[in-house]
This record gives C-alpha cells, sequence and structure tokens, in this order.
C-alpha cells in the first residue's frame, strides 16, 4: 500500500511539472489541485466546480482522491493536448476568461471550449463571426430606471451599434462608433447574472448602456461579436501592429470601481458618496453606479508632470462626511480629495492610483490628458 500511495504521490508531482499544467486550464489560474479524467485537465477549485455542474458525465476531483491509472491517463495528456485539441480554430479576439471574471463567463465559455466544441471544426462559423448580429437585449431607461426591451443591430461593414426602441422604427436611438466601446460584465451592478455594461464616447462624453439578457450564451456572443468587429477595425487602423499588440487595444476590464466620498474645489463643501470607476488613467464618479453620464471625470498622468496621491486630507481640511480615510490626489488641474470607508478600501485605492502615477504615458494618454485639459 505504501509503496502505491508512493507511486501516486510521483505521478502527482510528474503531472504538475509539465507544461502547461501549472495553470488552470480554463481560467489560468495558479496551481490547479483538481483534474477531469474524462478530458485529461488540470483544473482549479471553482472551474472544477463549473465542470461538475455543466458537464455532469464528466468525472472531476481533487488530485488527492486519483487512482494511480487515472493519474497516468492525466499524464498522457494534460492542458497541453487539450488546448491543442479544443482550441484549434480559436478565434485571436475570443475572451478567454480569468479567475476573477464573472461566473457566465467562465461557464459559457466551459460549455463552448468541451460542450459546444466551437474551436475544433475550421468550417463551422459561430454567430460571433457573422458580418451582422441583430437581437433584442434588455436595456436600462437612462431616467425611468425600467429595463426595456430593445432591439440591437451591430454591422461589421460600418463599425456601428444601433438600438431602437421598436421592431419597425426606421430611425435608431443611438450610433455608437465600435472603436470608442468598452463592453465590461457587471453583474452585481445591474443586478442580473448576465448584465453588461457598454462604456463609449460620444463628442467627447462618456456614456454608459447598461444591459442583459436572459440567456447566458446570447450576452457572451453579443460581448464575442463587439470584439470582433473592433479587432478587425484595429487591423485596419494598425496595419504595422501585430495581432498580440492589438488585443491590448480591445475591451478592458476596468482597474477598480467602488464608493468613496468625494469634495469640492473649494474644500469647505461637505464630502458626499459617489460611484467612482478607475478606466486606465481616467477616474469618474456618479452620484449612482447605473448612471447614464459621469458627474466628473479625473485624469491621473506620470508623477514627472504634477500627478501625486497620499494618505490622508490635508491639515485643517475637516472630514464632515461619514468616512474618515482620507486620500490627496493632486493634479496640475485642482487637487482632489476623497474618504474611504475602512483602511482597507483608502490603500487599495491608493495603490492604484499609485500605480498608474508611476506608469510611463503613451501618446494616447497625452492626447487625453490634453483633451481633458480643455473641457
Amino acid at each position: 500500500m505504501a509503496a502505491e500511495d508512493e507511486s501516486a504521490s510521483d505521478l502527482i508531482k510528474h503531472v504538475l511539472s509539465q507544461p502547461g499544467n501549472e495553470a488552470c486550464a480554463d481560467c489560468g489560474s495558479l496551481g490547479p489541485q483538481w483534474g477531469s479524467t474524462s478530458l485529461g485537465v488540470l483544473l482549479c477549485q471553482a472551474c472544477s466546480i463549473i465542470h461538475k455542474k455543466i458537464l455532469p458525465a464528466n468525472k472531476v476531483k481533487h488530485l488527492s482522491s486519483w487512482e494511480v491509472p487515472e493519474l497516468k491517463t492525466l499524464a498522457e495528456n494534460g492542458n497541453a493536448a487539450a488546448k491543442a485539441k479544443y482550441e484549434v480554430v480559436m478565434p485571436i479576439y475570443y475572451y478567454r476568461p480569468r479567475r476573477n471574471d464573472c461566473q457566465v463567463l467562465k461557464e459559457e465559455w466551459v460549455k463552448a471550449k468541451y460542450e459546444r466544441q466551437e474551436f475544433v471544426d475550421p468550417m463551422k462559423k459561430q454567430s460571433y463571426q457573422e458580418e451582422v448580429r441583430e437581437g433584442w437585449l434588455m436595456k436600462l431607461g437612462r431616467d425611468n430606471g425600467l429595463f426595456l426591451k430593445r432591439k440591437f443591430v451591430l454591422r461589421e461593414k460600418d463599425g456601428k451599434l444601433k438600438y431602437y426602441p421598436k421592431e419597425d422604427e426606421k430611425d435608431p436611438k443611438a450610433v455608437i462608433n465600435v472603436e470608442t466601446m468598452n463592453p465590461t460584465f457587471q453583474p452585481e451592478k445591474i443586478g442580473h447574472r448576465n448584465g453588461l455594461q457598454i462604456t463609449y464616447q460620444k463628442e467627447h462624453r462618456t456614456r454608459n448602456l447598461f444591459l442583459y439578457h436572459e440567456d447566458g450564451k446570447e450576452i457572451v456572443d453579443w460581448f464575442n461579436t463587439i470584439r470582433a468587429v473592433q479587432f478587425k477595425w484595429l487591423k485596419l487602423a494598425f496595419p504595422a501592429e501585430g495581432d498580440q499588440e492589438l488585443l491590448k487595444r480591445l475591451p478592458r476590464n476596468f482597474l477598480k470601481e467602488g464608493f468613496m466620498e468625494k469634495t469640492g474645489p473649494k474644500k469647505t463643501e461637505s464630502f458626499k458618496k459617489r460611484w467612482f470607476t478607475l478606466d486606465k488613467r481616467r477616474l469618474l464618479y456618479f452620484c449612482d453606479p447605473l448612471d447614464a453620464f459621469p458627474k466628473g471625470e479625473v485624469f491621473l498622468g506620470h508623477k514627472d508632470n504634477g500627478y501625486s496621491a497620499g494618505l490622508g486630507l490635508p491639515k485643517g481640511t475637516e472630514s464632515n462626511g461619514a468616512w474618515k480615510h482620507g486620500i490627496t490626489l493632486d493634479t496640475p488641474k485642482r487637487c482632489y480629495l476623497f474618504t474611504c470607508e475602512s483602511e482597507g478600501d483608502q490603500k487599495d485605492w491608493l495603490d492604484h492610483f499609485n500605480a498608474i502615477i508611476n506608469t510611463a504615458m503613451s501618446p494616447h494618454d497625452y492626447a487625453q490628458e490634453s483633451l481633458l485639459k480643455h473641457k
């Protein structure tokens, strides 16, 4: 029995040392300790739960529970082999979920990869690869706070997303250029597990759309259709850049979101609770998380250009709000004062601010800074 245990232990070490097995096959989390005997892949605990739910015929369990024959099967397969089998024709723009992504993205990724096997047959075209996509999504009204059914149309040819209040409407309610769009999944904020937020720029003004669809596949396919159209337009706009560089320009998750209190420019005004969104170098603040338009915006430039962030508030400043953990953000334009609910939140915001301020600016960043200075 001891010899058998030792053999199993050695096999586990061998399996974990193989290239590709150092991270979860589905979300990339390091140090996976679970695995599928059917697919021959290593998984993190969170993804193992998804596999059990979606692929019930799959035998999934912790590595320590595997028998020697099962470990040998895994040693003969592994994550690299599974990727070569199930991701043969996966489009470069298709979003691969990460550890902290929402549940619908992870679940639909597992379904697409193993159940529907969307990335195996090069002759089979998926819905997110079509030149025109039409469908109905639930959209939050800007003023009434109600989700209403709206028709959305996305055309690759003109690179625009349009939506209509009714089926027979000739004129769209809005026309959005895909190059300005940043779709992000926001289930907690929107209050629906399939909630999608689309942030875009129109006439140098930021606007948010809040959407959802009852079907997880439908909303994830919309998300990847937007990425597909954006990627094709980027290839035209930046022909000298490689695909990996273009991927960095595709939609991204916000660096951080949450509530802080903020005072006005006179510093004698009371601190008011605001919802903040940190998107690259742009810090936007809203009265409510589901506001269509931000109440204001702050650009975070480089430290050599007069930007800094530190703990606490200036001497003589009274924190007359509910929260007492202060942050001072200095910019060439003005000094911004915030307060956080806890020390942990204060530190997290400050770490994010300083990480940005210490990062060199790109030409696009300088253009953005100049634009905001003249607003």
